[in-house]
């Protein structure tokens, strides 16, 4: 399958999961488990936009995940979907004393996650890269590669598309992981939602 068509599909996923999710909350704004999914697709939409428009994204899927939070503290799928914003805002910060505060948070997600649900090596794993985390930060960011990746711009139309590209890949290696396992939180959430509940 064609890389765009695939990213295609993506978008139009998660923009569809968005604005159901959306559509579920004014229906019933005290569901846990949609405030996840919609902060999971947001979360997931960020990296198709600019930078400013990824930040604004990634802003607004931690206002779902922490609302989700107010309903269910425990909530460990929230908490992991939460960690990997957080990082995700990091990673979009240039300078390592401003983002460190967003990987802490993190850590401090992941752990509960963890503690929720000590057996999820997902929750295991996503805790142990968290602690390598700023070191990454600082790699990519020490050359200012990151910021014209996620800039791109050129003075010529050639010059611009090997930019995107680099700027796609770039930006997919760097953040590939978090939405990765995003995707997969959002997934799980949606499964959850359409089994039919449980007689009691």
């Amino acid at each position: 399958m064609d890389p765009n068509q695939a990213d295609l599909e993506r978008l139009m996923l998660f923009e569809h999961a968005r604005i159901t999710a959306e559509a579920n909350y004014n229906k019933n704004p005290h569901d846990a488990d949609n405030l996840t999914r919609w902060g999971g697709a947001l979360l997931e939409l960020s990296q198709f936009g600019g930078i400013t428009e990824s930040k604004q994204m990634i802003r607004d899927a931690v206002g779902r995940l922490e609302e989700a939070l107010v309903i269910n503290p425990r909530k460990h799928d929230a908490l992991w979907c939460l960690g990997n914003a957080f990082t995700s805002q990091a990673f979009l910060t240039l300078d390592i004393s401003d983002a460190q505060p967003y990987f802490d948070k993190a850590s401090e997600c992941f752990q509960k996650a963890v503690n929720e649900s000590p057996g999820n090596d997902l929750y295991i794993k996503s805790l142990e890269a968290t602690a390598k985390a700023p070191e990454m930060h600082m790699e990519l960011h020490k050359h200012g590669g990151f910021q014209q990746a996620m800039a791109g711009g050129s003075a010529t139309v050639k010059s611009e598309n090997s930019k995107k590209a680099a700027s796609s890949d770039l930006k997919y290696d760097i953040c590939g992981w978090v939405i990765l396992i995003a995707g997969i939180v959002s997934w799980v959430a949606m499964a959850k939602s359409n089994v039919p509940p449980t007689p009691r």
